[in-house]
């Protein structure tokens, strides 16, 4: 369902430079420098701390009216100077904004000058204007960015797999790491925030916390066996780069949430790494089929709208077709190239009709809820005031969440992931209807 509108309302998305900062926390000894204003770099560590809760660093070249007439060329130079001589990273990711981009700064010319003063600082460059994309085109254009800078082929195999992540939870990082260790593949993770983006407290504090994808690994993925994408409208780019510039088998998809993309994520491990899918799998498999038998009773008929990133909204659909519900209404506002496509293969397959709202926000979303009878929603915190609007429960997915604690703790992909998520929608129904049973006595 196109938007008519030429103005949106409630946006389901968030800017470019949040997304590359995204994939640069999650590169260890990084700092992301945002080459554009103060708030540039403000409003994207005020949602990283509500949803983490944990404080980034991130730098800015803090452009103001002289550098729109003068340009910012100086700017990032002094900016690149200072975070060197501060904080002594390994690498600085330069990201642009739309003041950087309209003004026409050519980042990559003037890092290129400096390179001979960089003393080993790798500088990673990324074009991310918030007037064209998402937070998704930001995180994929940095993670591409990355790869294109610093990955070398050296002759030998690594025998490694390149997990390119998207924007995803540590909890998730953690479990497709528990997936590929039970199955006995190495593998590079890009990015990896699982423990930069979930630190102890730890005295004296370093500069750098514990973990992240190292320069040396990137490096090295040019050399592995071939790369996954889970979330492949957020890891497509650097995926197909590698492929084209290396020759290394690139699978795009499908984001494993749920029975049937879990399997087909542990199928192409097992193919690209050429090993067998262990026993321990096929029990954490039977473990979530299990659990769907013991709620389907409570889910069963439940219609359900969901929105969010396009690659997680496809996944979450399919999941709770499987689980008996019946999706009513999908909305994203960042259009994957195949996401009406794969919906509309869900819909045949479990013989159900969700409205498709794409490049959409969530005003169209709520006009849509009036006409589906929807019993739930799924979604980020952004549908909380949607959700009490149409009094139903919202289950809490994705990025950000900010008026609850813990969620990035907690996984909702592989077999255990899909585990916690089938308990949360389960459980968001019954205290749902206890409530409400309780309103009217």
């Amino acid at each position: 369902m196109p938007e008519k509108r030429c103005v949106t309302i409630n946006p389901a998305k968030m800017c470019q430079p949040l997304g590359a900062i995204y994939a640069y926390i999650g590169v260890h000894g990084c700092i992301p420098l945002v080459h554009g204003s103060q708030g540039c770099a403000t409003y994207p560590r005020y949602n990283f701390c509500r949803h983490f809760r944990e404080p980034i660093e991130v730098g800015t070249t803090s452009l103001s009216e002289d550098a729109a007439v003068y340009g910012g060329a100086r700017n990032l130079v002094a900016a690149i100077r200072n975070i060197k001589a501060r904080l002594q990273p390994e690498l600085i990711g330069i990201l642009t904004t739309c003041l950087s981009e309209t003004i026409g700064d050519d980042v990559r010319s003037i890092i290129k000058e400096f390179e001979q003063d960089s003393d080993g600082v790798a500088l990673i460059a990324a074009s991310t204007p918030s007037y064209v994309g998402t937070h998704l085109t930001g995180y994929d254009n940095a993670v591409k960015a990355l790869v294109e800078t610093l990955a070398q082929q050296n002759g030998q195999g690594n025998g490694e797999l390149n997990i390119i992540t998207g924007l995803i939870n540590p909890g998730d990082i953690n479990e497709i790491k528990h997936i590929l260790c039970l199955m006995g593949v190495g593998n590079i993770i890009l990015t990896d925030i699982s423990q930069t983006m979930n630190t102890p407290i730890k005295f004296p504090k370093p500069h750098f916390p514990k973990g992240g994808t190292t320069k040396a690994e990137i490096v090295d993925t040019a050399n592995s066996l071939g790369s996954i994408a889970l979330t492949p409208v957020t890891g497509g780019a650097a995926a197909r780069l590698l492929n084209r510039k290396f020759s290394l088998p690139a699978v795009l998809g499908p984001t494993p949430v749920g029975v049937k993309n879990t399997d087909t994520l542990v199928e192409n491990i097992a193919w690209l790494a050429d090993k067998k899918i262990p026993a321990e799998l096929e029990h954490e498999r039977g473990l979530l089929l299990d659990a769907m038998v013991d709620v389907h009773h409570y889910l069963h008929g439940k219609r359900v709208a969901i929105f969010g990133d396009p690659d997680i909204v496809t996944a979450i659909t399919r999941f709770v077709a499987e689980a008996g519900m019946k999706p009513v209404a999908v909305c994203t506002a960042t259009a994957g190239p195949d996401f009406a496509k794969e919906i509309k293969a869900v819909a045949q397959e479990y013989d159900c009709s969700p409205e498709v709202l794409e490049k959409s926000d969530l005003f169209a979303l709520d006009e849509a809820l009036k006409g589906t009878g929807a019993e739930l929603l799924i979604g980020n915190s952004k549908g909380k005031d949607l959700a009490e609007d149409h009094h139903i429960p919202l289950v809490r997915v994705g990025f950000p969440v900010y008026d609850r604690v813990g969620y990035f703790r907690y996984p909702i992909m592989g077999y255990n992931g899909s585990i916690y998520l089938l308990d949360m929608i389960a459980n968001a129904i019954l205290g749902h209807k206890y409530d409400q049973d309780k309103l009217h006595q």
